[in-house]
């Protein structure tokens, strides 16, 4: 099994070529059509990941055998698809989509006091979308993405050429730690900074918590910036519906002052609760729980 996250997505600088002239030749179901031998591809060569996610339907989900090998393939169409929708909404498809929430006036709140606040989401669903939906209801230029992704360049500069500008700017972590000055400017523009609060890259301060039944380590640097600074602090998760809608969710954090851990369980409780109802839509393909090689 995958022991690690590697910080790099995978593909080729071709293959996103390819595959974008068809979205956008040819439309998004043909995209989607597409997906199917692509996926088929990676559910029967990509060992390390597949293992990792059958491990997370079998042992955390409680699926039975049967039901945790069709979801390995399912999970990884889901993720086709979501990709896809990223690309869609960004180029020239985003009135294809609708757009719903539960629990936007806590951003209504948090926006209207120009203070800076934090949003803590995970890889599930497809946050990278928001950004297009939030600008519609808002005027703001100020939503700062932390992120560890060390996406292929020449990919980053194809993708950066193609896709609608977006009010979305990101904040790379950094080995001096110079990114917390970013994060304290954003935040002193009355910006909103984003986490993922579900992936961290080898070597890291960590955090253990229960998530699902069984102890894995979170990355500590969402929840020890959060639970010391002074600014609001949501969960906030945009998922994929069944057609061509997503849905965000956004929930008000309790935060205790330098209590990472409280602030932690509170997350992984959203977490589970969003996992019952979008249960393929969770996008860590590693070893992510501490005895994930008990199989």
């Amino acid at each position: 099994m995958a022991t690690e996250w590697e910080g790099k997505s995978k593909g080729t600088l071709l293959g996103y070529k390819l595959f974008i002239f068809f979205l956008t030749t040819f439309g998004i179901g043909t995209a989607y059509f597409i997906l199917r031998f692509v996926v088929a591809y990676y559910f029967l060569f990509s060992i390390s990941s597949s293992k990792a996610i059958y491990y997370y339907f079998k042992k955390r989900l409680k699926y039975s055998r049967t039901k945790s090998i069709a979801s390995i393939y399912k999970s990884y169409y889901m993720l086709g698809r979501v990709l896809t929708d990223r690309v869609a909404i960004s180029t020239t498809f985003r009135n294809k989509f609708t757009y719903t929430h539960d629990g936007i006036e806590h951003i209504d709140h948090l926006l209207s006091k120009n203070k800076g606040g934090i949003l803590i989401s995970g890889h599930m669903g497809n946050f990278e979308v928001s950004h297009y939906f939030l600008q519609d209801r808002y005027s703001i230029s100020k939503i700062f993405m932390v992120t560890t992704h060390a996406e292929h360049a020449n990919i980053k500069e194809y993708m950066d050429g193609i896709v609608a500008e977006s009010s979305m700017k990101f904040i790379v972590v950094q080995e001096d730690m110079s990114h917390i000055f970013e994060i304290h400017a954003a935040l002193d523009q009355g910006g909103l900074v984003v986490f993922t609060g579900d992936r961290y890259l080898p070597g890291s301060k960590t955090l253990t918590q229960e998530f699902l039944g069984a102890e894995a380590d979170f990355p500590l640097g969402p929840y020890l910036l959060a639970s010391r600074l002074k600014v609001p602090v949501l969960f906030v998760y945009v998922m994929k519906g069944p057609k061509k809608e997503y849905h965000l969710y956004a929930r008000k954090a309790i935060v205790k002052a330098r209590d990472p851990q409280a602030l932690l369980k509170e997350y992984t409780t959203s977490m589970e609760w969003m996992l019952k109802k979008y249960p393929l839509q969770w996008f860590n393909y590693f070893d992510f729980w501490k005895d994930g090689n008990k199989q």
